[in-house]
């Protein structure tokens, strides 16, 4: 053995044939022993460097777009002989020979749960649901790849004799390896991108589950033939009997088992703890048995993985108790144990040359797979480029494969060397390329105008309810009623359930027909009875709802939303608030939270976040005994104001509705820029039709605020807190205006919802009254002067007449009703 030989490098190429028994455990430095030269403090020493070194690497370069697999492989690289583990003296103390094997269990104890956990969370029935668009691109995806890898190999075969540095054997296998994929490589990817639930990610979790398994039964079959050389054929035939067999067992019996765990569960109650350590005790049994029937130990736990019921409750415990520690714990071990042997710089040229041309054939030969069919599925090109690259990555079960190849002599030391170092170079470099290059918010960009201001009263209104408890169902049945669904302008009503995706990767969006609850979204029962009831309660064909269950990952189930909203063509998003006020204080959601800020962050339609105190519903209830329900306006200036004023107006039209108007108008303000001018004279126009809508109804009223500072206007705001039932305000103002300067160094308690808001609902605020906080459309930035208040429609006499306005904009008439000075 070479000097220069790590010693984790040199167990790999080397046979032991004794070890003097001696104390697993140190009795500490104190009594004379060094921990290192026991089995058990070095352990834990491994596992403690690959964990933290994987960790740090991963905070790196998570900000560059890479996946958790590349952090776990550099880590391996950089203990290894190709970095810092040549000739060092730390790491030849960190890992003496004598810990190789006890390491290399860990290491394989960690990849086999792990395996376990993905295969818990993928949903087997997307390969049956796959449409003809994911089977034939998955289908091509395997074929079209290896036939160029077959073609290619075929012709260095031929450039290079049985006596060249690359036999035509080696030539065949690299090219059948390089062809694989994997639906775990591609799941987890779309995961560490948050691209799970985009439309990019469906298809292509579903194209990988047609591929992976065309490519698993490929390699199955390689092994199995190779094992072939050394044994009978009758031993052969025992192999693939007992791998159906196994097959068979998991299917028949352990699955149908973990059944019967989850219906002896309560719903609504964790899965017994005896239930989970029933199936850890499966995972080493099939495990075992995978290895006595000749097969590799992985293949029982991803099977059976692949057998467990997602979701809750038996699929989310099992994840729960055991991702994090295996994923960040006890697998670095393994990258660590895969790569110690790795040195890309003793690698031959002639190796070199092959696994490179090979790899780019592979590369093309995936990239144009899927390409192709997808221009035909009519599939935007750079989504279809983005999807190839998605199906070229590759991951920790190509990195197992090699492994396993590498055992059985079907690749050498140098191929195996340089393959890994080729999956780490190629995904490294893919993964920022597709976040780079498919980006879901760009398609959230409409072309019409969305909103309740751009929907005439004639007009259907299409709205999209989001909820994320049960308990919020009553407040927003209250906001769709008070929307006023009537004959002339009818309400059709998306309702999505939304729920965190727990002990799955795939999201799913199950759609609940009339009559029926999809089984897949059992929780979601109430309130799709709730809305069921209350659509009959309104007959006549006023009201429809669609009823929805979306559940996905909280950090990226905006994009769901957006998606929804842009498909059916929604112009007012609600959202419940996430903090929910109880009898005896309130509860906050931080994940809601998160959810809403990204859906007003980008959202393709107008959003109305709702903060629900009770006062809606006891209004509704009341009316029913002749009583009014008050809504208030407070509107100062700006699209958000104009957009909360047409919704009003809405609701105004409700004869059991009374609205105010309380407009603020800031003492001799004067429009600066274009911009302002134009807003200006839409608001006036806006609050000109409220007055001409409400001459003859005498429970709408408008009161006008003059005011000079912040001051002024926070106690206008103040005063209106317990006026109302419900307060409508506008998210964003022109902070560049005087009676905003003052509030600049206001902390705001909950910035999502601007500074009025803000100042209706914190903590230290006395409003009893429930609030909706409306923002316009965003993305669209031609929308910003939409309607009949487009910018081509204020004509240079209106802007000259906006310029000299009166601060009070009193220059018409006022309705009855009418109020002026201080409330």
């Amino acid at each position: 053995m070479s000097n220069n030989t790590t010693s984790l490098e040199a167990a790999l190429n080397i046979t032991w044939v004794c070890q003097t028994m001696h104390q697993v455990r140190s009795r500490g430095l104190f009594f004379g022993d060094n921990p290192f030269h026991f089995p058990a403090p070095v352990l834990m020493a491994q596992l403690i460097v690959s964990a933290s070194l994987s960790l740090l690497i991963h905070a790196i370069l998570t900000p560059l777009g890479e996946s958790a697999f590349i952090s776990m492989m550099l880590t391996g690289f950089f203990l290894g002989p190709s970095v810092w583990g040549h000739n060092n003296e730390i790491l030849k103390a960190l890992y003496p020979l004598k810990s190789f094997y006890i390491n290399e269990t860990f290491a394989f104890l960690g990849c086999l749960l792990f395996m376990f956990v993905v295969g818990a969370k993928m949903d087997m029935s997307m390969l049956i649901r796959a449409g003809k668009k994911a089977e034939v691109i998955g289908f091509l995806s395997f074929l079209v790849p290896l036939t160029f890898n077959l073609t290619t190999a075929s012709f260095l075969a031929k450039r290079n004799p049985n006596s060249g540095p690359v036999p035509p054997n080696l030539l065949y296998h690299m090219a059948a390896f390089q062809s694989v994929s994997s639906f775990h490589v591609i799941t987890c990817l779309l995961a560490d991108l948050n691209l799970l639930n985009s439309e990019l990610g469906q298809l292509a979790v579903s194209s990988s589950m047609v591929s992976g398994t065309c490519s698993w039964v490929m390699v199955i079959f390689i092994f199995i033939a190779r094992q072939d050389n050394f044994v009978s054929t009758t031993a052969m035939m025992w192999t693939y009997l007992s791998s159906l067999f196994l097959l068979l067992l998991v299917i028949l019996v352990l699955r149908p088992i973990m059944y019967v765990m989850i219906r002896n569960t309560p719903e609504g109650k964790p899965i017994r703890e005896g239930y989970i350590l029933i199936i850890f005790i499966m995972v080493l049994v099939m495990a075992l048995s995978g290895e006595v029937c000749g097969q590799h130990f992985l293949l029982g736990p991803v099977v059976l993985g692949l057998a467990v019921p997602d979701g809750p409750p038996l699929g989310t415990a099992i994840v729960q108790r055991l991702e994090s520690f295996v994923t960040w714990i006890l697998l670095p071990s393994y990258f660590v144990y895969s790569v110690a042997g790795v040195n890309v710089f003793s690698v031959d040229c002639s190796i070199v040359t092959s696994v490179a041309t090979l790899g780019l054939t592979s590369f093309m030969g995936k990239v144009v797979a899927v390409i192709v069919p997808s221009m035909y599925f009519k599939i935007p090109l750079m989504d279809a480029l983005s999807l190839g690259l998605v199906m070229s990555s590759q991951g920790i079960t190509d990195v197992m494969m090699l492994q396993q190849a590498r055992l059985l002599f079907i690749l050498d030391d140098q191929t195996y060397s340089f393959m890994v170092a080729a999956i780490v170079v190629v995904t490294g470099v893919l993964t920022p390329l597709i976040k780079l290059l498919y980006q879901p918010s760009k398609r959230l960009k409409s072309s019409w105008k969305r909103g309740i201001q751009h929907t005439t009263q004639n007009m259907e209104l299409r709205m999209l309810v989001c909820i994320y408890h049960p308990e919020c169902t009553p407040s927003l049945i209250s906001i769709l009623e008070m929307s006023n669904p009537a004959t002339k302008s009818p309400i059709c009503c998306y309702v999505i359930h939304l729920m965190e995706l727990a002990g799955r990767l795939s999201p799913i969006l199950v759609h609940h027909r009339r009559g029926t609850i999809s089984s897949q979204a059992q929780s979601s029962s109430h309130i799709v009875n709730a809305f069921r009831f209350y659509e009959e309660q309104n007959p006549g064909g006023n009201l429809s709802v669609n009823l929805f269950t979306a559940i996905s990952p909280f950090n990226t189930v905006h994009e769901e939303v957006h998606r929804i909203s842009l498909e059916k063509r929604a112009s007012m998003l609600v959202l419940p608030f996430h903090r929910q006020w109880k009898i005896h204080g309130f509860e906050d959601d931080p994940k809601v939270r998160s959810v809403n800020r990204h859906i007003l962050h980008k959202s393709p339609c107008s959003v109305g976040v709702y903060v629900d105190r009770g006062t809606l519903q006891r209004c509704l209830i009341q009316t029913a005994t002749a009583l009014l329900c008050s809504i208030g306006v407070i509107f100062i200036q700006g699209r958000d104001d104009r957009e909360a004023l047409a919704y009003a107006m809405r609701m105004g039209e409700k004869p059991s509705v009374g609205v105010t108007l309380v407009h603020v108008v800031e003492t001799d303000y004067q429009p600066t820029t274009v911009n302002s001018c134009v807003d200006f004279e839409l608001d006036y126009q806006l609050v000109c039709d409220f007055k001409i809508a409400t001459v003859a109804r005498r429970h709408h009223v408008y009161m006008e605020e003059n005011v000079s500072d912040s001051v002024e206007m926070v106690n206008v705001i103040r005063r209106c807190e317990n006026w109302f039932d419900l307060i409508l305000v506008g998210r964003h103002h022109d902070r560049e205006s005087v009676i905003y300067k003052g509030l600049a160094e206001w902390n705001s308690e909950f910035p999502e919802l601007g500074f009025v808001g803000d100042i209706l609902v914190a903590s230290d605020s006395q409003c009893q009254a429930s609030v909706l906080v409306v923002q316009q459309q965003r993305l669209d930035m031609s929308a910003d002067y939409g309607g009949s208040y487009d910018r081509g429609s204020v004509t240079d006499d209106a802007m000259s007449t906006v310029t000299g306005a009166s601060s009070t904009i009193a220059n018409p008439w006022r309705p009855n009703k009418v109020r002026s000075g201080k409330l």
